[in-house]
């Protein structure tokens, strides 16, 4: 086998990078959350220059991917999303909701959701997640609101406070099966799209996996609102990430949450 050249490992590592940059929102924020200066990055995605090991290993943490990125197409590596659900064992039950979740029925971009807090009753928490699509899969990630990390005694850099999902269709909607780094925590969400003036609302439940004796909700309703994926909406629901009072939520979304109705 010959050996690459040194301007053949940047070019690759440059070009898988451009690709996974793509599952980002932002360049600049992407650059904060690993600590690399924003030009030295753009050096890397072009190819001019390579990585110490330690930023090497951050990239590779941040993207769960390992470091044969220097040397193979993402293609080649064989990051296929639907490789373990399209297992045999399983693979005519869940590799089909996989292959049927499409863009007309649930869009990339954006989104800004809404649900009750786990942790207090009384509060609501407000975030943003990004969703797309990747080898025939449909994915989501987002962070967890710092304050919710600090209240729990949790770190709350954005390694730690990173989540991710995959998302199925199912028969009249939508379900994602979604997670913290290391399967620290995970939770299971429905959503079904309601009317609405833009028809960008859906709304359902999610349910985290604890105990039923630890104290707090164990599920709660749900509300997503697709947002695109620039604008001024995308930027106002990533300044208000986090917790608020019901009567700070927005009415149409109150109103889909039904706060003051129990969940059955």
């Amino acid at each position: 086998m010959n050996r690459p050249t040194p301007s053949e490992l940047r070019n690759t590592l440059g070009a898988n990078l451009r690709e996974l940059a793509k599952t980002t929102g932002s360049i600049s924020a992407l650059c904060r959350d690993l600590g690399i200066n924003r030009t030295q990055f753009n050096r890397y995605l072009s190819g001019e220059s390579f990585p110490r090991p330690d930023v090497l290993f951050r990239i590779c943490q941040y993207f769960n991917v390992d470091a044969r990125i220097i040397l193979e197409p993402l293609s080649d590596i064989g990051t296929n999303s639907k490789s373990l659900l399209g297992h045999p064992e399983i693979s005519d039950f869940l590799s089909g909701g996989i292959e049927q979740l499409q863009e007309t029925s649930f869009p990339a971009g954006f989104y800004k959701f809404v649900r009750r807090s786990f942790l207090d009753d009384a509060l609501f928490v407000q975030g943003l997640v990004y969703v797309y699509r990747k080898d025939g899969a449909t994915f989501l990630r987002g962070y967890e609101p710092k304050n919710a990390m600090v209240q729990q005694g949790l770190p709350n850099d954005a390694i730690s406070r990173e989540f991710r999902g995959v998302l199925l269709a199912q028969e009249g909607g939508v379900a994602g099966l979604v997670s913290r780094r290391n399967t620290m925590t995970t939770s299971f969400n429905y959503l079904t799209q309601v009317p609405s003036f833009r028809n960008n609302y859906w709304v359902g439940y999610t349910a985290r996996t604890v105990r039923e004796n630890v104290t707090g909700s164990r599920i709660t309703r749900l509300v997503y609102k697709h947002l695109g994926t620039t604008g001024a909406e995308v930027r106002a629901a990533a300044r208000t990430s986090g917790f608020l009072s019901a009567d700070k939520l927005d009415t149409y979304e109150r109103n889909q949450l039904r706060i003051d109705a129990p969940f059955i």
